[in-house]
């Protein structure tokens, strides 16, 4: 009867993960990843002039943002993340809340010049763009990767979120619903408010939790992503690169241009990946930019490893991740 039971039990119990591949390959090659993003711009006409909102607040010019984003990704990627805008789509509304709320042309500027609040709840309604733009059937079919959502303060965007099955956090909760993309994706949520910097800044926090996922069965010196983002405050002694919000000698969030000089193997991960050399080297903010937002994002993803091989069944180019989620085990 014990044996029965056991046998049960053997049936019902959730089959065990299997094992992350062992064997390292020193051979392969990166690859380079690509995605075809679709772009969807909410930039409403404001008055019978026929400008709009970006054009009236004097804000940045989308097609501007995106050619420089574009082209500093392939830069800081050695031409490896390669993504194309597919399709372009201007949106002559303001995105609705999750409630149905939408602003009109005035009641926005009112909130944009202090006369009232801004409406509560914040967040757009996803699903609503999503089914308008039928972009979980795009998906499926592979006519896009991701999508890209430019809008404005108070749009009610995440800087990304992820949706599909097995979609995992990206930086806000994977969108509910989605499966039927047959695949994991990701939406970007960018501002014609910022610039490039705030570009890089939203997509290293995607990076970031892509990567966090990627390495989470790994333990310890063997977790590679662990050891990337060290900086003196968490790690005395063991500083790398950091992470977006946090240089090698930061003290605080964005403390980019933190004079004091810090020991730092970032150069080691920069000219050396994966075989380690101990180059350690006297660093300071001059290495990423003195405190400018894009300069130093361009100089974190610059040291994102990229090159031939895989370790513990991870891939040694790290863009094949984070341009392509899927890539990501389950």
């Amino acid at each position: 009867m014990f044996r029965f039971l056991e046998w049960l039990l053997r049936l019902f119990r959730p089959a065990p993960k299997p094992p992350i591949e062992s064997t390292d390959n020193l051979t392969e090659p990166a690859q380079i990843t690509r995605s075809k993003v679709l772009l969807i711009v909410y930039d409403p006409v404001m008055d019978s002039t026929g400008i709009t909102l970006s054009q009236k607040m004097g804000w940045q010019n989308t097609s501007d943002l995106v050619t420089g984003f574009l082209a500093d990704l392939l830069e800081v990627s050695r031409g490896l993340a390669r993504y194309e805008i597919v399709q372009r789509i201007d949106v002559d509304e303001f995105p609705a809340k999750t409630d149905g709320f939408q602003y009109t042309p005035q009641t926005f500027l009112d909130v944009m010049r202090r006369a009232t609040p801004p409406h509560m709840p914040q967040e757009v309604n996803y699903h609503a763009i999503l089914s308008r733009f039928n972009i979980l059937q795009r998906v499926a079919s592979n006519e896009i990767d991701e999508v890209w959502l430019f809008g404005f303060p108070h749009a009610g965007f995440y800087e990304s979120t992820m949706g599909g099955p097995g979609a995992f956090w990206c930086n806000a909760p994977p969108l509910a619903n989605t499966s039927a993309s047959k695949r994991r994706f990701v939406v970007m949520g960018f501002s014609y408010e910022r610039q490039v910097g705030e570009m890089f800044e939203s997509y290293g926090h995607r990076a970031e939790s892509i990567m966090e996922r990627t390495f989470m069965r790994l333990t310890g010196e063997a977790n590679l992503w662990r050891r990337f983002i060290r900086y003196e405050q968490i790690a005395p002694g063991k500083a790398a690169c950091g992470n977006i919000h946090f240089a090698p000698n930061s003290k605080s969030d964005y403390d980019w241009n933190n004079p004091t000089p810090v020991k730092s193997e970032c150069y080691d991960w920069l000219l050396n990946f994966p075989n380690f050399k101990g180059d350690i080297r006297t660093v300071t903010a001059t290495e990423w930019g003195s405190g400018d937002t894009r300069l130093h994002h361009k100089w974190w993803f610059d040291h994102f490893p990229r090159v031939n091989g895989r370790r513990n069944g991870i891939h040694n180019n790290w863009w094949q991740y984070v341009v392509a989620p899927q890539n990501v085990a389950e």
